[in-house]
């Protein structure tokens, strides 16, 4: 279960975290404009210190995918998006999950173990259903190294590789990859 504080407050939002980070990155589409995310979902750390989420933003004819991960302390090689004061959890430090090593393993056994994104409930147990998350499901086979998309073609077909992590919300029925494993 991931812990979601639906009353809190971030200053800056997440929204503005990407808006502010997202037109830096070399990948990012010259001149795009920053919209809100059309879907996202959690993932869980087992341990209960790590935030993962992850962003599904239409841009253009595609989809771009941004997983950050929310921590009370910076991570050392970690690439920083930026840092926010939560009305709850105090300062957090918001980071490409790409490079935190917490949202590597947990996506990695998602697909491994075949799971998919984590229900979430409030602090006091209480289940939350929010309308514009994602559904991902991991494959349940695949061994090394972990890749992930960052730009998705909606009309492109999931790898054919062994360990996929797909993904469908409102605006995108069909299956499309998210990550998947490589190697032996």
């Amino acid at each position: 279960m991931a812990i979601v504080h639906t009353g809190a407050d971030m200053t800056p939002t997440k929204h503005e975290l990407l808006a502010a980070w997202l037109p830096t990155q070399p990948w990012w589409p010259t001149g795009a404009q920053v919209p809100e995310p059309e879907a996202s979902f959690r993932l869980d750390d087992p341990a209960g210190e790590v935030g993962i989420e992850t962003f599904l933003l239409r841009v253009g004819g595609g989809v771009v995918q941004v997983p950050v991960t929310y921590r009370a302390a910076p991570l050392p090689g970690g690439e920083l998006i930026g840092e926010t004061e939560h009305s709850v959890l105090g300062h957090r430090w918001v980071h490409l999950a790409t490079s935190d090593p917490v949202y590597v393993a947990e996506t990695t056994a998602t697909i491994r173990e075949g799971r998919g994104q984590a229900a979430l409930q409030e602090p006091d147990g209480t289940s939350i259903t929010r309308t514009t998350t994602a559904t991902v499901q991991g494959s349940g086979a695949g061994s090394g190294q972990l890749h992930v998309a960052v730009a998705i073609a909606p009309d492109e077909p999931v790898p054919a590789v062994a360990g996929t992590l797909t993904a469908t919300w409102a605006e995108q029925p069909t299956p499309v990859a998210l990550a998947w494993l490589s190697g032996s």
